[in-house]
């Protein structure tokens, strides 16, 4: 049986709350770590959320694994509150999911990504 990248996502969203910009906010605003996904060049062109930590897909899971040697500072525990955001919401759910497999269990993703959370009005910063 062959699995389509649109099986992986519906997978990866399973019962699983996607806070909407307003959502996500508040939730970095009370202590969630709002974590960008995106390649630099994506920065580069749509911008950015003031206060989001950039981890860059490829390394993600070695910075936020608690107990991995390669962790950052705040990845404090399999507690932490996460939210992961990419341009429009779909890398962000694969991501999510990897990070829920190492034991994040409150790992989530932004709905619509960075330009749902810019098209809602909240704070973004320009691009290089």
């Amino acid at each position: 049986m062959v699995t389509t990248i649109d099986d992986l996502i519906a997978r990866s969203r399973a019962g699983v709350h996607r806070p909407d910009p307003q959502q996500a906010h508040a939730a970095h605003r009370a202590g969630a770590l709002l974590v960008d996904i995106r390649p630099v060049q994506q920065r580069a062109e749509e911008g950015a959320i003031p206060g989001a930590l950039v981890i860059e897909r490829n390394v993600l899971e070695w910075r936020l694994d608690p107990t991995g040697s390669h962790r950052i500072p705040q990845a404090t525990g399999y507690d932490l509150e996460i939210v992961l955001f990419c341009s429009e919401g779909y890398a962000s759910s694969l991501a999510a999911a990897s990070l829920r497999e190492l034991g994040l269990h409150r790992a989530t993703d932004l709905d619509g990504g960075f330009r749902a959370w810019e098209a809602a009005g909240l704070p973004t910063a320009p691009g290089a």
